[in-house]
């Protein structure tokens, strides 16, 4: 590996979201690397694989995940992850098992069991909120209730919603692989051995859906690059995209 991020980067969701789900952040990150080839990747059972079980654990998300990205062509030189929450678990085993697939990656907003405790990677606070949304009808009220947990903006809640609404009316997640999907991360425990890549791990202060100390736990774990954004929520790459598109730009020109 060489000890820098490539031009081709693999960018992931996390829970219960898909490739359109990155919104507005796409157009900025492309502004910022306008020589890189950016291309978003869809977990089993989200997105264009919305009719496929999704798998119940880390490491067989990772796999599915790798062998799409093989068969797509996307490996024939090391890439750079940018993963969310959930995402950001499939990043990091996806490094720990196939290190030759990856020369970097940014990890925003994540969380491992054997590092942080249930009450932070989801947080108490939301205990009520989410246990509502997850027996929600589909709709626009569901789709802004989410918004409005994991995002600290309020001036975009009617396009957004509208957006989400239409997003999983085409491409609906089902209640069952969202619960599946629950199942892996919950039980991701990677172990030890650090991913030998450069990893940057962004964070938000306010975060309610999972603690920013489960970011913090895995900066100190293994001694990581952590940048925390003061107010942000839990879809940092919504509230602040242009801040996010900065610190990769930022630690792209370091390595």
């Amino acid at each position: 590996m060489n000890n820098k991020p490539s031009q081709n980067w693999l960018l992931l969701r996390g829970l219960s979201r898909e490739s359109a789900h990155w919104g507005d952040f796409i157009p900025i990150l492309k502004a910022t690397f306008p020589d890189t080839n950016i291309t978003m990747l869809d977990l089993p059972g989200t997105g264009c694989f919305h009719k496929e079980v999704s798998p119940a654990s880390i490491k067989a998300i990772t796999n599915k995940v790798r062998g799409l990205a093989l068969a797509q062509g996307y490996l024939q030189q090391p890439v750079t992850l940018l993963a969310v929450s959930l995402g950001a678990m499939v990043a990091w085993e996806w490094m720990r098992s196939y290190p030759e697939d990856i020369c970097g990656a940014s990890l925003i907003n994540t969380s491992f069991a054997d590092l942080s405790p249930f009450y932070h990677r989801l947080r108490w606070q939301s205990y009520g909120k989410f246990t509502l949304l997850m027996s929600k009808r589909k709709g626009c009220s569901r789709e802004k209730a989410i918004l409005q947990l994991i995002s600290n903006r309020r001036d975009q809640d009617e396009q957004i919603s509208l957006d989400w609404e239409k997003i999983q009316h085409e491409r609906p997640i089902s209640l069952k692989n969202s619960f599946r999907q629950i199942v892996a991360a919950a039980t991701y425990r990677p172990g030890d051995r650090k991913p030998e890549q450069p990893i940057l791990l962004l964070n938000s202060k306010g975060d309610r859906l999972v603690s920013p100390n489960c970011s913090e736990a895995i900066q100190k774990k293994w001694h990581l690059e952590l940048h925390s954004h003061p107010w942000g929520g839990h879809d940092l790459t919504l509230d602040d995209p242009v801040w996010v598109a900065l610190q990769l730009k930022n630690w792209a020109l370091k390595e």
